[in-house]
C-alpha cells in the first residue's frame, strides 16, 4: 500500500491536466482511468473553444441567462490559458483562435444576441455585435439569411486528440503514475485518509491510501461520488459529431448560432467539423441506459445537423461527409460546473460539468491551487458542490 498525496479519478483533459499542475507543484499523484487516456468526451468532442455565452446558456429566458453569465470569469481565464498552452507544454496542439461568430437569422434571435452582448459587456468579455453588412464582410461565405452576429475575437478550436495526451506526457515527466484500464471499485474514508480499491484489467486488485481524491470522471462523476456516499447531479448525455472530407480554405471562424443547434470550424488539414449539440442515443441494458457503451447515431439527426450547416454555408453542399461519431458528455442540473471540495466528504474534490473542453485547463489549474493551498485567487464559490448540500443531508 502506497501513500499518495492525490488520487485523480479520470484520465480525460481535466484529470490529466490537474495531475500535471499538482505534480509540477510537488504533489505525488496517481491517475486511475477505467479505459485509455482521452478515450471519452475529452477526445471525442469537436474541439471548439467557446468563450461567448453559448446558445444553450441563453435560450431559456433572461433569468437563467443572467445566472449563466456568471461563468464569464472562467471564460476570461480560459482565453489566457489556451493562448499560452502550446508554449507551456512545448507541443503543437493545433490551437487556432481566429475568432468566432454566433449567428442570428430572425428578429427574435437578434434580440437574444443583444441581451447576450449586454451581459458579456457587463462581465468584461470582449465581444462585438455585428450587423448584417459587417457579418457578411467578415465572413462572405455565409448565407445572406444571416441578419446579425455576436463576435468573439479569441474564439477558435484545438485538436482534442492532442491536448489531453500532451498534458499526460508532461505529467508523467513530472512523476505522475498512470493506471489505465483500471476501475475504482470502492472509496472509503477513515479519520486520516481515503482508501481506494482499484482493479486492473488483469484482475489484480490494489488498495491505495491517499490524502486527497479528485473526481474528474466527467459523465461518470456521479457514479464515483456514490462510492464516497454522496450525490452529485451529473448526467451523461449522448452527442453526435460529423466531419467532411478535406475542403479548400473556406471557414475562418468558429460558427455558432443563437437559435439553431450548430457549431462549425475548419481544421488545419482542411476538414470541416460539424456539431452543435445534436443527440445520439444510448443503448439500454437490463431496462436502464447503458453509459458504458458508445451511443448509437441517429441518422435523422446527422441529416438535420448537416442541413443547418449547408443552410448557413451554402458552399458546403459540394462537400462529402467523411464520417460521423458519437460521444458522451456531462451536464449538471443547473448547467454550471461543479468545482471544489464536497463538504460532506472532506478531501474529496470534484471538477466536472460546464464546457469541459474549453474550460478544462482552467478547472485543472483551479483544482490544483485549491487542493494545495486551500483556496483560489479566483472566486469559485458559485461552482462549489456546497450548493447541493440539500441532496446530501441524509447521506450519513
Amino acid at each position: 500500500m502506497a501513500l499518495r498525496d492525490v488520487l485523480v479519478i479520470g484520465g480525460g483533459l481535466v484529470g490529466c491536466a490537474s495531475a500535471f499542475y499538482l505534480a509540477k507543484a510537488g504533489a505525488a499523484v496517481r491517475v486511475v482511468e477505467r479505459g485509455d487516456l482521452n478515450r471519452e468526451a475529452s477526445g471525442r468532442n469537436a474541439g471548439s473553444l467557446h468563450f461567448q455565452l453559448e446558445h444553450r446558456l441563453i435560450e431559456h429566458g433572461d433569468a437563467q441567462a443572467e445566472q449563466f453569465a456568471q461563468i464569464i470569469p472562467l471564460n476570461l481565464m480560459a482565453i489566457d490559458a489556451w493562448s499560452g498552452l502550446e508554449a507551456e507544454l512545448g507541443v503543437d496542439l493545433e490551437i487556432i483562435m481566429h475568432g468566432g461568430l454566433m449567428l442570428a437569422e430572425t428578429p427574435e434571435q437578434v434580440a437574444r444576441l443583444e441581451k447576450k452582448y449586454a451581459l458579456e459587456q457587463r462581465w468584461g468579455l470582449p465581444t462585438e455585435l455585428l450587423d448584417k453588412e459587417a457579418v457578411l464582410k467578415r465572413a462572405p461565405y455565409l448565407s445572406d439569411t444571416v441578419m446579425a452576429a455576436g463576435y468573439s475575437p479569441q474564439e477558435g478550436h484545438a485538436n482534442p486528440r492532442h491536448v489531453t495526451l500532451a498534458y499526460a506526457r508532461a505529467a508523467a515527466k513530472a512523476g505522475v503514475i498512470f493506471d489505465t484500464k483500471t476501475h475504482v471499485k470502492s472509496l472509503k474514508r477513515d479519520a486520516s485518509c481515503w482508501h481506494a480499491t482499484i482493479k486492473h484489467d488483469d484482475g489484480k486488485e490494489e488498495l491505495l491510501k491517499t490524502q486527497t481524491v479528485l473526481n474528474a470522471a466527467g459523465a461518470w462523476a456521479g457514479q464515483i461520488a456514490e462510492m464516497a456516499n454522496i450525490h452529485l447531479p451529473v448526467y451523461p448525455v449522448p452527442l453526435l459529431m460529423n466531419v467532411t472530407e478535406e475542403a479548400p480554405p473556406l471557414l475562418d471562424h468558429l460558427i455558432q448560432h443563437a437559435g439553431r443547434k450548430i457549431t462549425m470550424k475548419q481544421v488545419r488539414d482542411g476538414q470541416i467539423l460539424i456539431g452543435g449539440g445534436w443527440s445520439s442515443r444510448f443503448h439500454q441494458k437490463n431496462g436502464r441506459l447503458d453509459y458504458d457503451r458508445a451511443p448509437e447515431p441517429i441518422h435523422e439527426n446527422i441529416i438535420g445537423n448537416l442541413a443547418v450547416a449547408t443552410d448557413l454555408v451554402p458552399q458546403l453542399k459540394n462537400q462529402h461527409l467523411l464520417r460521423s461519431w458519437t460521444g458522451i458528455a456531462s451536464v449538471t442540473t443547473d448547467q454550471l460546473p461543479i468545482l471544489g471540495e464536497v463538504p460532506e466528504a472532506p478531501d474529496f474534490y470534484v471538477a466536472t460539468g460546464g464546457s469541459g473542453f474549453t474550460l478544462g485547463p482552467v478547472y485543472a489549474r483551479l483544482m490544483s491551487e485549491l487542493i494545495l493551498t486551500g483556496g483560489t485567487e479566483a472566486q469559485i464559490d458559485l461552482y462549489s458542490p456546497r450548493r447541493f448540500r440539500h441532496i446530501n443531508m441524509f447521506m450519513g
